[in-house]
């Protein structure tokens, strides 16, 4: 009866110990390994045995539980464990999975590892059962109390391991939820469960680690069954229905830059489902960033590795150009030997080491502990984000494409774009046509490029130019402008037919990483005001020196004529008033256009090039980027509604103005300048009150406002001004021609 009690231990059943769930079904097979864990003990002494007290059938009965809990412990472990779909062949494990999710369900390595922990503690407990045995066959008396005192120990760690094996099959759990779901269980107040359950936790980590040094160490993903924290994007798409070999097809249609570029961007991201409570999302954030740096310098494109080979290989002879020989010309052997170590430059194998080795140290661990956890994941950031800076700031040559990006994006380059104002000024006055505009631009850009930037300009080829705003309503340059004053108030007032010129810049690899769509968009937000500030800024120069060449012409025409002089006087004295508001304006464009390029460009182009200089972190540098543009933006006020409304009414009122000076005789013409020069001065002071407010005075985001409100207001004539528009309903447009 003792030998049946340590079968029954073991998990095998018989005459004595039965298990209820075979005797209902009145088979007495044995169940499958793949069958669900029971959720009640079911071994339970054999209902014809009539010899035993009912004191002993309770203790029997009790010991006999621990056979059954090591038995589903067992059956979990080995179907944990199973690994029979390795012998389909090549077949993914991503489509085995789903192939037999109705069966056996989804695999997983995390259940697996804990599988391998669970088969160490029940070796412990067998090692106990045939201990128990020698023991009893050693006595000349057995009893049953020593197979109560050799197993009393498991009573405390099988049914708590059961009750957590038959909550991860009911729901499921897998990957991190499961080192979840252990990380909790670790805190009782059993000293010995608590101990074994640490053990498993080891076990499950031990996975993490696999998987972090493969992603962190080489930048691949090693996760079949989606249960790492880190996926790839379209990993929702396959849970999604989506073809994983649809997907195979789409990458594989992609370059390897763009493909590089999509898996930094978008390739990737944090899957809340499986990130474990007990790590951040900060330190999350820091291992995918460090596996995608990894990713880039593991994998650089072939036109930068060429580029590398050719300038490692520059020929003393000659200065002869390399540039396009790339996807014309086969690579030669001996560079290929040279990418090879190109890629070893980019990340260093001893710096690799170092990853790997931070990860052996914490795998070696006992136990987990957070804080050596965060402290090994920062200092595997900071090697990847050292070396993908190294990587974007010294060997692309990062500070030169931002000087680029100044030069033509900001107008840093005036002379460049005064020359092709200057150029296309006519054709500007002509409202463009759909077809050919862009065209007709290229050449008095090509002619300012001939005249202004010298051959050592290398990043002038990356700039292109573009009139992306085709497709919507436009209104013409000079004769289909409304003459109603409603400037702004509909979408199709606010454009002129040119003020859709934007500039592209073509960036290479890795710099992609750093200059994103998005930022280049801001890039593009700005030139265009900025642009059509100088456009603005040139016409009111123009007007002026041309109305003036008119003015001596007839004077020297007129001069010994009485009559004529006379008339020439009188309409002279006219339009004072006229060239009195020109030079107001001019004022005005001439203030805010020197504020925006000192004042905001050069200081803020200052800073960044300091945290430039002393940031040694990839990470640190875009955000220091990012705050430039934002800094570029908000203190040119491109991000307030109403002030920007303002900016642009004002400045096609002068547009207005200097067109409207052509026809200087006509009448009409006469009643619409007085119109303008209304407007424009609604305009003006309503721009200098906002300004002035104690809103954008007193913050932070625009530090050197009061040295722009100081130039405007040097002799107190807006303030002035400012005070009567707002006392005055509506001005008279005589009392505003014949004011100051």
């Amino acid at each position: 009866m003792l030998h049946e009690i340590l079968l029954a231990l073991c998990g095998y059943t018989g005459d004595l110990i039965i298990d209820q769930r075979e005797h209902c079904n009145s088979l007495g097979i044995s169940l499958p390994s793949d069958a669900p864990v029971a959720d009640e003990p079911t071994f339970k002494l054999a209902p014809d045995i009539s010899f035993l007290e009912p004191s002993e059938r309770d203790q029997i009965e009790r010991i006999v539980t621990l056979g059954f809990y090591y038995r589903e412990l067992d059956r979990f472990s080995v179907k944990s464990r199973n690994l029979s779909w390795i012998r389909s062949g090549n077949v993914n494990p991503l489509v085995t999975s789903e192939l037999s999710k109705g069966k056996t369900g989804r695999q997983s390595v995390y259940r697996r590892a804990i599988a391998n922990g669970i088969v160490e503690i029940l070796s412990v407990y067998r090692s106990a059962v045939l201990h128990i045995e020698q023991k009893l066959l050693s006595e000349t008396v057995p009893i049953l109390a020593t197979v109560t005192q050799g197993l009393n120990k498991f009573f405390v760690l099988l049914p708590p391991l059961h009750e957590l094996v038959l909550e991860i099959e009911r729901d499921d759990i897998r990957g991190g939820q499961l080192l979840n779901l252990l990380h909790k269980r670790c805190h009782c107040g059993v000293p010995e469960l608590q101990t074994c359950i640490q053990r498993l936790l080891w076990h499950g980590h031990q996975v993490m680690y696999n998987q972090l040094a493969a992603w962190v160490v080489y930048g691949t993903l090693q996760d079949h069954y989606g249960e790492f924290f880190i996926r790839r994007q379209e990993d929702t798409d396959v849970d999604h229905s989506s073809s994983h070999s649809d997907i195979s097809e789409k990458l594989s249609r992609l370059s390897t830059e763009d493909t590089s570029l999509t898996d930094w961007h978008l390739g990737f991201h944090i899957f809340l489902d499986m990130l474990p409570e007990y790590i951040h999302m900060r330190v999350a954030e820091s291992i995918l960033f460090a596996g995608k740096a990894i990713r880039v310098l593991r994998n650089p494109s072939h036109a930068f590795r060429f580029q590398d080979v050719v300038h490692h290989q520059q020929m003393p002879r000659g200065t002869q150009k390399f540039q396009g020989f790339t996807g014309r010309f086969p690579f030669h052997k001996e560079p290929f030997v040279d990418q090879e170590k190109i890629g070893e430059e980019l990340l260093p194998q001893s710096e690799a080491d170092k990853i790997e080795a931070m990860l052996s140290d914490l795998k070696e661990s006992s136990e987990f502990h957070k804080r050596s956890f965060e402290y090994a994941v920062d200092s595997i950031r900071a090697i990847a984000a050292s070396h993908l800076w190294q990587l974007v700031v010294v060997r692309a040559d990062l500070n030169g494409h931002l000087k680029a990006l100044k030069d033509y994006f900001l107008l840093a380059k005036g002379d460049f774009f005064q020359l092709f104002l200057e150029e296309s000024r006519q054709l500007m006055r002509l409202p463009p046509r759909q077809s050919t505009a862009e065209a007709d631009l290229m050449i008095p850009f090509q002619l300012a490029a001939i005249k202004t930037i010298g051959e050592e300009d290398k990043y002038f080829t990356r700039v292109s130019l573009r009139m992306p705003l085709f497709g919507m309503t436009v209104k013409s340059s000079q004769g289909a402008l409304p003459k109603d004053g409603n400037i702004g108030g509909t979408s199709e007032a606010t454009l002129d037919g040119w003020d859709g010129i934007a500039l592209e810049y073509k960036v290479d690899w890795p710099l992609q990483l750093f200059f994103t769509q998005e930022v280049l968009s801001k890039y593009s937000r700005v030139f265009q005001y900025l642009l059509r500030l100088k456009r603005t800024q040139m016409e009111l120069e123009k007007s002026w020196a041309s109305a003036m060449h008119q003015d001596h012409t007839d004077f020297a025409k007129h001069r010994n004529d009485r009559i004529n002089c006379s008339v020439s006087q009188q309409r002279r004295q006219r339009f004072r008033p006229m060239w009195r508001i020109r030079e107001h304006m001019a004022f005005l464009i001439r203030n805010l256009q020197f504020y925006i390029q000192v004042d905001v460009i050069e200081s803020q182009w200052n800073v960044l090039q300091a945290h430039i200089q002393d940031s040694h972190d990839f990470t640190e540098l875009v955000g220091f980027h990012q705050e430039y543009l934002s800094a570029l933006i908000s203190q040119s006020f491109l991000d307030i509604g109403s002030l920007s409304r303002i900016l642009d009414s004002i400045m096609k009122l002068c547009l207005r103005f200097c067109w409207s000076i052509d026809n200087q005789e006509s009448i009409a013409n006469t009643s619409e300048l007085e119109h303008i020069t209304e407007e424009f001065n609604k305009k003006s002071n309503s721009l200098y009150t906002i300004l002035r407010s104690s809103r954008l005075v007193g913050s932070q985001r625009a530090p050197f406002l009061r040295r722009f409100l100081m130039r405007l207001n040097f002799n107190s004539f807006f303030e002035a001004t400012a005070r009567g528009v707002l006392n005055v309903v509506r001005p008279r447009p005589v009392s505003v021609l014949n004011q100051q």
